[in-house]
């Protein structure tokens, strides 16, 4: 089981890379033109589209088993180093503490972020053959 959170782990540092810096992007430029709403619908789906080949690179490359288990523990992984990694960027960068964060999550916004977050997770599950 060492695998699919090897994966999983690589697969968190792969995307958190990409999306602090499509969320630098998404914060300094495209929102003020568009607004947070319309800026998150733009963010999520490339987000999705360069996850799609990280995570398959990472299943071969750790021949991760194409049973459930395996993938799940690889999405669960990835998506739960997510969560706490944001939670403690959002405490020590900006200063929100827990309740603030989850109440971004509950806006429009925060929701199609949450949802692409899911996916995320998911896509070791979706690229089972």
């Amino acid at each position: 089981m060492t695998r699919p959170i090897i994966a999983g782990l690589l697969y968190f540092l792969a995307m958190f890379a990409i999306g602090f810096v499509l969320g630098t992007l998404r914060v300094l430029a495209v929102a003020p033109r568009l607004g947070e709403l319309a800026a998150v619908a733009v963010e999520v789906p490339v987000m999705l589209a360069l996850a799609w080949p990280i995570c398959g690179a990472l299943l071969r490359r750790y021949r991760v088993p194409p049973g459930l288990a395996p993938r799940l523990a690889m999405g669960t992984t990835a998506f739960g180093l997510l969560m706490l990694a944001e939670t403690v960027l959002g405490a020590t960068l900006f200063g929100q503490d827990l309740t603030t964060q989850w109440a971004n999550r509950a806006t429009a916004a925060g929701l199609i972020g949450l949802a692409g977050q899911l996916l995320f997770a998911a896509l070791p599950v979706l690229q089972r053959r």
